[in-house]
């Protein structure tokens, strides 16, 4: 089995991914937030259902910021 290597991408998102689960999402700027969707989504986590799952859970409560930030404009 290979070693996958961490890319810059993987440890900006484990970076984001501390920060909301610390203080949640108010500590981020949109551009931040989307900047997670758009890592998350681009992450494979096939090869796990439980994983999968908290992924869908993840980005369902990162629509949900979104939104809220956008009404707030």
């Amino acid at each position: 089995m290979m070693k996958e290597k961490i890319t810059p991408e993987d440890l900006e998102r484990v970076q984001l991914l501390q920060i909301v689960s610390k203080r949640g999402f108010k500590d981020l700027s949109l551009e931040k937030i989307k900047r997670l969707q758009f890592l998350v989504e681009k992450k494979d986590y096939s090869h796990n259902k439980k994983t999968r799952k908290s992924k869908m859970k993840l980005l369902a409560q990162i629509n949900i910021a979104i939104y809220e930030r956008k009404e707030k404009k």
